[in-house]
């Protein structure tokens, strides 16, 4: 199965210089929950932004055109390079970049996303339109000492 996992604001805003707009440590945690042991794939640039390198107890895959190695990583010049080295039943999340989201969102089975109640005041990336996909779980949070903004947990599979 492939799932999309991001957390976007509600103009889809999910990045500005690099880095992540918001720190939802209930979001890292779901993050953490879903992806440990299974394929996470993502963009050289999203790489570079994780502050330890690749993330332990997951298959880090990086897709990039001119990237052939990076610690802890596999390395693929494209999508179809990485699906080929894929198990038929290998859980995939495609964790970013945009561009990455944009090019793959017609390749996604499954979208898991956090919400927030938010329009962040600066934003360089955002989330593709997935108005089209149908919502199958949402789990509501409101704000506490942890976390400035309402969030929700959504899954949603294409419509």
């Amino acid at each position: 199965m492939i799932n999309m996992i991001a957390a976007v604001a509600r103009n889809r805003a999910i990045g500005f210089q690099n880095k992540l707009i918001y720190w939802l440590p209930n979001d890292l945690k779901r993050f953490k929950q879903l992806t440990t042991g299974h394929t996470i794939v993502m963009g050289r640039r999203t790489f570079e932004s994780l502050p330890k390198g690749a993330l332990p107890n997951r298959r880090n895959c990086v897709l990039s055109a001119t990237v052939r190695e990076l610690p802890g990583c596999e390395c693929f010049p494209a999508w179809e390079a990485f699906v080929a080295s894929c198990r038929p039943d290998e859980d995939i999340y495609i964790i970013g970049g945009a561009s990455l989201y944009s090019a793959l969102i017609d390749k996604a089975d499954r979208l898991c996303l956090t919400e927030i109640d938010d329009t962040p005041a600066e934003a360089d990336t955002f989330f593709p339109d997935y108005s089209g996909w149908k919502e199958v779980a949402r789990e509501d949070h409101e704000p506490d000492e942890r976390h400035a903004h309402a969030y929700s947990f959504a899954d949603y599979v294409r419509g």
